[in-house]
């Protein structure tokens, strides 16, 4: 880079020996950059996000070579320094030290695929310019030597002046080349030459003056931000947390509406300039073979990837994922909700009858186990998760289903959330994190409750054994009902998104550049360490919250007590702040056909959407069983109005399924959309708008089959 004649380049970074240094491990996707920092800090790493922020924040620690601490971030992946998503606006604002809540980094790794160098340089290249000490790391040689190429890291190191160490992450080659070259107390700074365009060059020395002045930027620093502000524009939209002044957004303005009148793309010369650079570069470093063969992953994706076999092995593995998360996960849900019960019965055993007793067993351990009951689902579906993308078929399931989502105005990202929500809405929520676009991130967040989690099975079972009575009904019937259901709520998921994406989140269907990534054999290691984090920040995030409104909930259905002490559960129900509450909500939900007790069934389900089918026993004064719901079934048909009308009617029961298809019945997925939203704001208007939509769809049903004599 050659520099202004005022600017004197910085001598070599040294770090002191007795403060820990800082790390930021930096690289695009699929370079293997996790896997590297996996691999130096093991598990000794803090996992969170970062504040204001869903984006994932992971912090660990490693030992030089003279057994000193190092402190490394793991930087979200990113293509280029300019802006185009939450990760990478946090990468960038990360290394520019604009975010209060982490350090600046001292050092800086850039994680490289060698075996597309090119591309990869791009971002290195960038960074070069900040004039900070880095360190190259040249991962996946041997990808590049399978696909043939040979790259020399002693002629990318005299090229550039900075310390370039061959390595092969999965296998640990290279580690220990590498935690010497961050031991050493001295780095040396990068030499690396680009020339700007003349007739740019101008505008990059008076954006550099102003952030320089007015910014308070260092002048490398100034300069490296100058250009950047030249090649991408929407880069001032987001800023970060240290904001441009009005003098540089009006420099940049000027030079932007110069070049417009001149009818000249500087913008994209700059970009061609720097890629004319890095091919110089590359062109020392890389040597190609004579005669090019399709690689092995070529070859597989010519089966994974075709128009018609694609779908096939697509399906195939969808359905391996669904019967997972429902089959696989029973026996130990099984057991985690039998020493729930267990451990419910030992502390009334153990403590005299009273509301701390009932509070203790009724409040804290059934709450919180309606919410842990789920663990072996979430950790299947990120293993599921894990797999897929470790594998490298991720982005090929994102690139089949991009067409089909693309018509509701999302891309194939946002399908493993909307799948995982069958079995969860929270799993399937945490799994946005891998869209990059904030607003589809938020569309899918806000549309997938809509598809039918498991959780509201045990109401349609009782629902469908209600409108199709008897052992003489043929199963193919009930089976149809229950998919009607799940089709329903499909499809209101999807229209959705489409109102969402033309309206509160406007914007087109977004184009999906998706590199598609080298196929490598899992590393389960890896794998069962994304788990068991993904698992901790389940139970810890969503745990708390579920823990007080389950203690609230549980007042609501016990207080204030009955007068008379011999009163039965369905008569303290029904004095308490939740059946006055059912009560006032009767004249709502009536026009439904639901009276005040299914009411209360609505109120307690809020804890779980399965909790209706246990209210209704409590309510009815039936013993209810998941496994025989016979006696239920039979005081719901002899449930009545006042005047003498069958309560649970067909079209009743109907309704009743209808409305659990919409509404937003579920505290814990209430939680955990607060927590990846850093805000009440969403929950408020998912439950809002789903409630509404619930009861809307409910009052045309019912209303409508009424009048039609049903």
């Amino acid at each position: 880079m050659k520099l202004p004649s005022h600017i004197t380049p910085p001598p070599p970074r040294r770090h002191a020996p007795d403060r820990t240094p800082v790390y930021a491990i930096v690289g695009n996707p699929n370079c293997g950059k996790t896997t590297l920092f996996n691999a130096l800090t093991g598990l000794r790493q803090k996992v969170g996000n970062y504040p204001g922020v869903t984006v994932e924040k992971k912090i660990g620690t490693t030992w030089s070579q003279h057994g000193r601490p190092i402190q490394i971030i793991d930087l979200p992946g990113a293509y280029s320094l300019a802006a185009r998503s939450p990760d990478e606006a946090v990468m960038r604002d990360v290394l520019f030290g604009r975010r209060e809540d982490t350090p600046q980094p001292d050092r800086i790794i850039c994680v490289v695929d060698a075996a597309n160098l090119e591309r990869n340089l791009y971002l290195v290249h960038q960074i070069l310019d900040l004039g900070r000490p880095v360190i190259i790391a040249l991962n996946m040689m041997d990808m590049a030597a399978g696909a043939g190429l040979k790259v020399d890291p002693a002629e990318l190191e005299g090229e550039l002046g900075i310390p370039v160490i061959a390595c092969e992450a999965v296998h640990g080659r290279g580690l220990v080349e590498l935690k010497l070259a961050m031991s050493r107390v001295e780095l040396p700074l990068a030499r690396h030459r680009w020339d700007v365009p003349a007739p740019v060059a101008p505008a990059v020395a008076e954006l550099q003056a102003s952030l320089a002045d007015s910014d308070g930027r260092p002048p490398l620093v100034a300069r490296a931000e100058a250009l950047l502000l030249l090649t991408d524009f929407d880069t001032v939209r987001v800023a970060g947390s240290r904001p441009l002044s009005q003098r540089t957004h009006d420099i940049l303005a000027q030079w932007r509406k110069r070049w417009e009148g001149e009818g000249a793309d500087w913008p994209a010369a700059l970009i061609r300039t720097r890629y004319d650079a890095i091919a110089q570069l590359c062109r020392n470093v890389i040597t190609r073979p004579g005669s090019s063969k399709p690689s092995l992953s070529d070859r597989i994706d010519s089966v994974l990837c075709h128009s018609f076999g694609g779908w096939i092995v697509f399906g195939l593995i969808m359905g391996a994922l669904f019967y997972s998360i429902f089959s696989l996960a029973e026996p130990p849900m099984d057991f985690i909700d039998g020493h729930v019960a267990s451990l419910a019965d030992w502390v009334k055993g153990a403590m005299a009858p009273g509301d701390l007793r009932d509070l203790l067993t009724d409040g804290v351990i059934a709450g919180v186990g309606g919410v842990v009951i789920f663990l072996p689902q979430i950790l299947i579906l990120f293993f599921f998760v894990g797999l897929l993308e470790n594998t490298g078929y991720m982005a090929r399931a994102a690139f089949i289903m991009d067409r089909p989502m693309s018509k509701v105005g999302l891309n194939g990202r946002s399908f493993i959330p909307l799948l995982s929500g069958y079995a969860c809405a929270i799993p399937g929520i945490m799994a946005t994190r891998s869209i990059e676009n904030a607003k589809d991130r938020m569309v899918t967040i806000l549309v997938t409750p809509l598809m039918s989690c498991s959780a509201r099975l045990p109401v349609y079972l009782l629902m469908i054994a209600m409108v199709l009575p008897g052992e003489a009904v043929p199963p193919a019937q009930k089976a149809g009902l229950m998919l009607l259901m799940y089709a329903l709520g499909t499809l209101g998921a999807f229209a959705f998104a489409w109102l969402f994406k033309r309206t509160l989140f406007k914007g087109g269907s977004p184009h999906m550049i998706l590199e598609l990534p080298a196929y490598q054999p899992p590393r389960f290691g890896q794998i069962l360490r994304h788990m068991s984090e993904r698992g901790w920040l389940f139970l810890k995030n969503a745990g708390t919250i579920i823990l007080a409104l389950s203690i609230v909930l549980w007042a609501l259905t016990t207080y204030p007590k009955h007068p008379n002490p011999a009163a039965t559960p369905t008569e303290q129900i029904a004095h308490s702040f939740a059946g006055r509450a059912g009560h006032a909500l009767e004249p709502v939900i009536k026009p439904l056909g639901f009276d005040w007790r299914i009411g209360i069934g609505l109120i307690t389900s809020f804890a779980a959407r399965e909790v209706f089918v246990s209210s209704m026993g409590v309510i009815f004064g039936v013993e209810s069983d998941d496994e025989d719901t016979a006696p239920l079934r039979e005081a719901l048909h002899a449930a009545q109005w006042p005047g003498g009308a069958p309560l649970f009617t067909p079209l009743v029961c109907l309704t009743l399924m209808v409305f659990y298809v919409f509404a937003m019945q579920c505290m814990a997925t209430l939680a955990v959309v607060k927590r990846e939203t850093n805000s009440w704001r969403w929950p408020l208007f998912q439950t809002f708008y789903l409630t509404g939509t619930a009861w809307l769809v409910c009052l045309i049903l019912y209303q409508t089959g009424h009048a039609l004599g049903y």
